[in-house]
């Protein structure tokens, strides 16, 4: 007898991210697993525990023990959109993180990022409010780096639209 695909119940996975201050920080709201995934280049269940501190991020994983600034992250959606304040941020972190040539640019985690949120869109709207969040942070990115991102959108927009 064959056993059913489906699952008998709904599987939530359990958040690892930790406020541990009474006052949040306003990017504290772009924190995600998927990008300390990214930016450590581990599994999810590798990650113990990100704890959101009121000036810093603690990531605690399998092999991993960091703090990482708020401004490492990427934007994302389903909260409010970033704002100048954000930007100022973003750029300030850049410009001294990176080396001269890529100074006042996302690093390349945004990109993978990005990238790994098309793919993961479970529709044409979803993707599109991805779009939407990519075109207003285009400053961030190199004129290469941000047609991969468009050439990825229109690629997984198309995939969506034949598979439906």
């Amino acid at each position: 007898m064959l056993s059913s695909l489906k699952p008998k119940a709904l599987v939530i996975r359990e958040s690892k991210i930790v406020h541990k201050s009474s006052i949040r920080h306003n990017s504290s709201r772009f924190v995600t697993e998927e990008a300390v995934t990214i930016m450590f280049n581990i599994n999810l269940e590798d990650i113990y525990v990100v704890e959101c501190w009121r000036y810093i991020v603690y990531v605690h994983a399998k092999g991993v023990s960091k703090f990482v600034s708020y401004a490492d992250f990427p934007p994302i959606i389903g909260v409010e959109p970033p704002t100048t304040a954000d930007f100022i941020k973003w750029r300030k972190r850049w410009k001294k993180q990176n080396e001269q040539g890529r100074r006042s640019k996302a690093p390349e985690l945004w990109v993978k990022f990005f990238l790994n949120e098309f793919w993961r869109s479970p529709s044409s709207a979803v993707l599109y409010t991805w779009g939407k969040l990519v075109a207003l942070i285009k400053f961030a990115f190199h004129e290469e780096r941000l047609q991969e991102l468009r050439d990825s959108y229109r690629q997984q927009s198309k995939w969506l639209v034949v598979s439906r």
